[in-house]
């Protein structure tokens, strides 16, 4: 079942998003070669807190961290550990906030240092792909036009989109109904009404599409060892067209 929100709950599901933009961007500034993954995430913990919201992914299905750290061919939920950043890296930041029983979710991936231009070619489509998802929120809109959107442009840049992870629905709970593959047919599914709140998430590799996991049950990687990168935003589904709620 699909809940749609009031205006009042999307409003606290904004300060949640806020809380998880704010985060991620003084996240952004402490990437650099030398620095752990552990100590991103304690500062991802210590901030949310401060802003007194609470970190979503922490104990969530036994998760251990508040942020996951997913680092080159890492696809999504990598955990924090003493493993220091290097030079030519990058890195896909992934958190929550809870705030007032609601949830914000959002992520980006960037690179450690200096990177080379086809890499950084890689990350701007995947994020261009997200905003073109995005573009397909609105009110009578089928939710596959969202994951055509995302599919057909990464796909015209050489790239594929994994199909094991899908975005989700949230509000009081991280993941509601329904599921937002990145792939898939435009016309299809649900259509789309106002006070929808979709965690819309692009996942894509610079090989193939295929995944495995390790044997932290966890850690999510490329079957063919390419890079992959990962952008999301909590988005609402309003009357004059898409709102995103995690950013500034």
């Amino acid at each position: 079942m699909i809940v749609l929100k009031s205006a009042s709950e999307i409003a606290k599901m904004s300060l949640a998003g806020q809380i998880v933009a704010d985060t991620l961007d003084e996240l952004k500034r402490l990437v650099k070669p030398g620095i752990s993954t552990q100590e991103l995430d304690r500062f991802a913990e210590a901030f949310i807190m401060k802003r007194g919201a609470k970190p979503a992914f922490k104990g969530y299905r036994n998760f251990p961290a508040s942020l996951c750290t997913s680092i080159n061919e890492q696809v999504v939920h990598g955990i924090p550990s003493d493993r220091v950043l290097l030079e030519g890296d990058i890195i896909g930041l992934d958190l929550g906030a809870i705030v007032d029983g609601y949830y914000g979710d959002a992520a980006v991936t960037v690179p450690v240092g200096m990177t080379n231009p086809k890499v950084k070619q890689f990350l701007k489509v995947t994020e261009e792909a997200l905003y073109r998802g995005i573009e397909q929120v609105r009110c009578g809109n089928r939710l596959s036009d969202i994951s055509n959107a995302v599919q057909s442009y990464v796909e015209a840049a050489g790239f594929s989109v994994v199909r094991d992870f899908v975005g989700h629905g949230i509000g009081r709970e991280l993941h509601e109904e329904p599921q937002v593959p990145n792939f898939g047919k435009p016309g299809q599914g649900p259509r789309l009404k106002a006070g929808m709140v979709l965690a819309i998430e692009p996942m894509v590799n610079m090989g193939g599409s295929e995944v495995r996991i390790l044997s932290d049950n966890w850690t999510a990687v490329t079957q063919d060892g390419s890079l992959s990168a990962h952008f999301e935003h909590t988005v609402a589904v309003t009357g004059d067209g898409p709102v995103i709620l995690t950013q500034k």
